[in-house]
């Protein structure tokens, strides 16, 4: 849970950081853009993406699973307790890759997962 904690926080920045360099800049804009990235519904199809694409190493599948299985005294207001728990996964391995100095495959990974975000939106937009 303390690799979800953190890795909650490490992927956030990285999307509030995507988002302004993007041009967004009034908060609420930000905010409402920056659901799209954080939420448990978008890190739940964002992590169920990662597997299906052979994306994760060995390891990091573990601290995925590991994390997705962790018992949390809390749970998401907007998402089911399924999506929380992919979503709780999906944040410790960002925070595991974090803390164990990975920078460039975390951040190799939040750039894929941008991409995938951004092409569901294109398509929507469609």
């Amino acid at each position: 849970m303390a690799l979800a904690y953190i890795g909650d926080a490490i992927y956030e920045i990285y999307i509030r950081d995507f988002l302004i360099e993007q041009g967004e800049t009034k908060p609420n804009k930000l905010h409402h853009k920056a659901t799209h990235y954080v939420s448990a519904k978008a890190q739940n199809f964002l992590a169920l993406e990662l597997l299906k694409n052979n994306m994760l190493k060995e390891e990091e599948e573990g601290i995925f699973k590991r994390g997705r299985n962790a018992k949390s005294h809390t749970f998401a207001k907007n998402a089911d307790v399924l999506t929380y728990r992919v979503a709780t996964g999906f944040e410790a391995l960002m925070g595991f890759l974090h803390l164990t100095g990975q920078q460039e495959r975390l951040e190799e990974l939040i750039a894929w997962c941008i991409q995938k975000i951004v092409g569901e939106q294109d398509e929507e937009r469609e």
